[in-house]
C-alpha cells in the first residue's frame, strides 16, 4: 500500500488530523508557557519550575495512564485528555502571576498528557493492516517531526504579535479542534473484557515492559538515542548562536519529515531490527562529523534528521508486532516515558560537558548513539519483527 491508500482507509485520516492538532497544541504550549510565565514573573527560576511540572508528573503516572487506555479505551481516553488539555491552557491564559495556581494547572496538564501521547499510537494499529503498518508509522514518526519544527516556530511568532493569553487561547482552541476529529474514529468497545484492579493492571504493564526481551531492549536502545539528541539541544546553539541554530535545526526536522516518508516505504516486515541499527550507527557517525566546525555542524544535523526516519519507524512498528493487542496502551505509556527520560539525562550531561569541551560533549553523544546501536544488535534477537500472537 503507498502513502494515499494509507490514508484513504477508514478512519485514518481523521487519526492523523487529531494527531497533528493536538502535537502542534503541545509543541506550542511548552514554548508559549516558558514566554508566558517570565513575562508575568520576570523570574527564570519560577518558569523552569512551571515547565518541570508541566511535565514530570505525568511521566510518574504514566503506567498508570496505559492502564486506563488499556481498560477505558483509546478514543474515550485521547477524547478525555484533549478536552482537559483545552480547560487547563485556557484557564491558564487568565491567571495572574501567582506561584501556586499556574503550578497548580501545569501540574493538573501534565497528568493526563500520556493519554494522549500513548493513545493515537495505541488506535493507529488497529486501523491500518499489518502490511502497511511501515506507511502508517512513517507518516506518524513524520507529522511528529513535523510539528517539532513548526511548533516552536508558530508559538514563537504568535506571542510576539498578540502576547502571552491570545497564544495559549490559541493552544487550547488547537486541543479543542482535535476533538470532533478523534470523535470520528470507532472506539472498538473497551479495550478488555476483564478488568483486574487497576494497580494490579499498572504493575503488570510495567513488568511487562522489563521483562519483555525485546520491548526491553528498544527502551534501553532508544534511550540512549535519546541521550545523544539530549547533548545536542545544548551544543547546538551554544556552537552556532541562537538565530543559526534555529535554522539548522528546521534543517534537520525537515530532513527527519523526508526520512521517515522514505523509512516507510522500504521497511518490510523482518527489517526493523536492521534500519535500527543502520539509523542509530549512522547518527553515531554524523554527530562526530557535527563536532568539526559550522560545516561539519550542518552536514551532521541534517544526516541525523534524515537516518531519524530509520531509527523510529523502526522502533514504532516493531514494538507494534511484538505486543499483545489487549497490552498496548499500557506498554506505549511506558516504554515512551522511559525513552523520554533519555533526552534530560542527555541535556544535562552536554551542558557540563559543554563547558568542559564542546568537541568532548560531541564525543559523549556520538558514543550513546553508537552504544544505542550496539544494544538493538547484542539484545533484539533476529526476526524481531513477528508478531507475538493472534
Amino acid at each position: 500500500m503507498n502513502y494515499r491508500q494509507v490514508v484513504a482507509l477508514p478512519h485514518v485520516a481523521p487519526l492523523l488530523g487529531a494527531a497533528l492538532c493536538s502535537r502542534l497544541a503541545e509543541q506550542m504550549f511548552t514554548f508559549v508557557l516558558v514566554l508566558h510565565v517570565f513575562a508575568l514573573s520576570g523570574s527564570a527560576a519560577l518558569t523552569g519550575v512551571v515547565v518541570f511540572a508541566s511535565v514530570a508528573p505525568g511521566l510518574v503516572v504514566s503506567p498508570v495512564a496505559g492502564a486506563l487506555l488499556d481498560r477505558a479505551g483509546a478514543v474515550r481516553s485521547v477524547t478525555a485528555d484533549l478536552v482537559t488539555s483545552a480547560v487547563l491552557v485556557g484557564a491558564l491564559a487568565f491567571v495572574p502571576g501567582d506561584v501556586v495556581p499556574i503550578v497548580v494547572l501545569a501540574v493538573l496538564y501534565s497528568l493526563t498528557s500520556p493519554l494522549n501521547i500513548a493513545g493515537v499510537r495505541a488506535l493507529l494499529p488497529r486501523l491500518v493492516p499489518g502490511r502497511a503498518a511501515e506507511r502508517a508509522n512513517a507518516l506518524d514518526s513524520g507529522l511528529f517531526t513535523l510539528v517539532e519544527v513548526a511548533g516552536p516556530v508558530l508559538a514563537g511568532g504568535l506571542f510576539a504579535l498578540a502576547g502571552g493569553k491570545v497564544a495559549l487561547l490559541v493552544v487550547a482552541g488547537l486541543y479543542c479542534l482535535a476533538c470532533p476529529l478523534m470523535l470520528l474514529v470507532p472506539s472498538g468497545g473497551r479495550g478488555s473484557a476483564q478488568h483486574p484492579p487497576l494497580l494490579r493492571s499498572t504493575a503488570e504493564g510495567v513488568r511487562h515492559v522489563l521483562t519483555h526481551p525485546v520491548l526491553r531492549a528498544l527502551v534501553v536502545s532508544y534511550g540512549l538515542y535519546q541521550v545523544a539528541w539530549g547533548v545536542l539541544v545544548v551544543a547546538v546553539p551554544i556552537v552556532a548562536g541562537n538565530a543559526r541554530a534555529g535554522l539548522l535545526w528546521g534543517a534537520a526536522g525537515l530532513a527527519g519529515v523526508v526520512g521517515a516518508l522514505v523509512a516507510g516505504h522500504v521497511l518490510r516486515e523482518g527489517r526493523e531490527r536492521a534500519a535500527m541499527i543502520a539509523g542509530t550507527a549512522a547518527t553515531a557517525v554524523a554527530v562526530l562529523v557535527a563536532g568539526v566546525g559550522m560545516a561539519g555542524l550542518t552536514a551532521g544535523l541534517v544526516v541525523v534528521g534524515l537516518v531519524s526516519g530509520l531509527v523510529n519507524v523502526g522502533l514504532l512498528t516493531l514494538r507494534q508486532r511484538r505486543t499483545d493487542p489487549e497490552k498496548l496502551g499500557r506498554v506505549l505509556a511506558v516504554s515512551i516515558s522511559l525513552n523520554v527520560l533519555g533526552m534530560p539525562v542527555g541535556s544535562a550531561v552536554g551542558g557540563v560537558l559543554m563547558e568542559t569541551s564542546p568537541l568532548l560533549a560531541f564525543g559523549v553523544a556520538g558514543l550513546a548513539a553508537a552504544l544505542s546501536a550496539v544494544a538493538v544488535w547484542v539484545m533484539v534477537p533476529r526476526g524481531g519483527g513477528r508478531a507475538p500472537g493472534p
